[in-house]
């Protein structure tokens, strides 16, 4: 990590004294900005009960623009989990514009696989406190990666069209050689690729109204995912997913309603895995390595009630399922229903209290799934 941040830090450091020792006038930009959360949560999971105040989190992100077509951004974020400090690089990428329909960036920066985690997981954008299943820890679908991208927008007979390609390194597959329980998922956070394969993926939007009220997506990541020289290394997987996002005023409605939804999909190659038994003897096993996962999240917000304090609430639901695959360590079929309400205390802050039942079977404990969640949140946005 230190070896990442120190010469970024160097970079800015170079850059704003280049600036001032220039005699022209400079161009140079330095801005801070980021977000950050506060949370009380309330678990019961299968009849057992517990409640903690929790110390949140705060993801600072730097802006450093060296001209107009050139700039460099990075997000980290920190957290206190078991006691200890964690430290994550969200992303660190440097951008540079080539025309009116063309940018391109390299290093890590988050994937445009679909909508949620490109645009909408940061805790004063998302309306509810948790994000759907199918993303985050153990999720089957891509957060950020490492590589290369070229993207863009454009107009098409008053129709408007976002665009994206890129190539990283790529998710790895998980063989199971020191995680049994884990074989075949795939884990999508490489700083290093495991082969001399990189993944090709993208993202097709359209908005056909000239509002841009609408949006509709299409994604793909298709990548091998074994280890080079090992038995996985033909191994591939392909990655699809689809996206659509509503947002209008409604005057009969009285304020403004925003649909969101995302499907993903993941297909990995067939392969055989090794299983320990208790007693130590081994057994090859293979699966159909196919998941898939969905969101679909409505909310209401009185924006042209009289009343100030109405017109601050949000009213929000959301529905979530994942399934993985059958046969496999981590078979699953979890669903999870959110409701919130949120009072906005600034158009970039808002508390926010949610309850999300989540129920279901499978995942790496096994067994049947029984959890009801409290969550009261402040998020804000800097």
């Amino acid at each position: 990590m230190k070896k990442i941040i120190l010469p970024l830090l160097i970079i800015v450091f170079v850059g704003n004294l280049y600036a001032q020792q220039d005699s022209k006038p400079s161009k140079t930009q330095f801005m801070i900005r980021g977000y950050g959360s506060a949370s009380f949560t309330l678990l019961n999971d299968e009849g057992e009960k517990e409640s903690s105040f929790n110390t949140g989190n705060f993801a600072p992100i730097f802006l450093f623009k060296l001209s107009d077509k050139l700039m460099f951004e990075t997000e980290m974020e920190f957290a206190y989990e078991n006691g200890e400090l964690e430290t994550v690089l969200e992303y660190a990428n440097v951008m540079y514009t080539l025309n009116d329909y063309m940018t391109i960036r390299a290093g890590k920066f988050l994937l445009p696989y679909g909508t949620f985690m490109e645009r909408l997981h940061p805790s004063w954008i998302n309306k509810l406190s948790s994000t759907p299943l199918g993303f985050g820890h153990d999720g089957i679908a891509p957060s950020s990666g490492v590589g290369v991208e070229l993207r863009g927008a454009f107009n098409v007979s008053g129709s408007k069209f976002n665009y994206s390609l890129y190539s990283t390194n790529g998710p790895t597959l998980n063989d199971g050689s020191d995680e049994p329980e884990e074989a075949g998922i795939l884990h999508f956070n490489n700083f290093e690729d495991n082969n001399n394969n990189k993944s090709f993926g993208g993202r097709i939007g359209f908005l056909p109204f000239t509002d841009s009220s609408t949006e509709v997506g299409f994604s793909f990541l298709n990548a091998k995912v074994g280890d080079t020289d090992s038995t996985y290394e033909d191994i591939t997987a392909s990655l699809i997913a689809y996206d659509f996002s509503f947002i209008k005023k409604i005057n009969p409605l009285g304020g403004i309603i925003d649909i969101k939804a995302q499907y993903n999909k993941s297909i990995v190659d067939d392969a055989s895995y090794i299983e320990v038994h208790d007693d130590g003897d081994e057994e090859e096993y293979t699966f159909a390595n196919t998941s898939d996962s969905f969101y679909a999240q409505l909310s209401y917000r009185p924006t042209m009630s009289e009343s100030k304090f109405f017109k601050n609430l949000e009213f929000v639901g959301r529905v979530s399922e994942l399934n993985t695959p059958e046969g496999a360590e981590w078979e699953s079929n979890i669903n999870q229903k959110t409701f919130g309400l949120n009072y906005w205390l600034s158009w970039r802050s808002a508390i926010k209290v949610n309850y999300q039942i989540t129920d279901g079977e499978g995942g790496h404990g096994g067994g049947l799934i029984d959890k009801k969640l409290f969550t009261i949140q402040w998020a804000f946005g800097l």
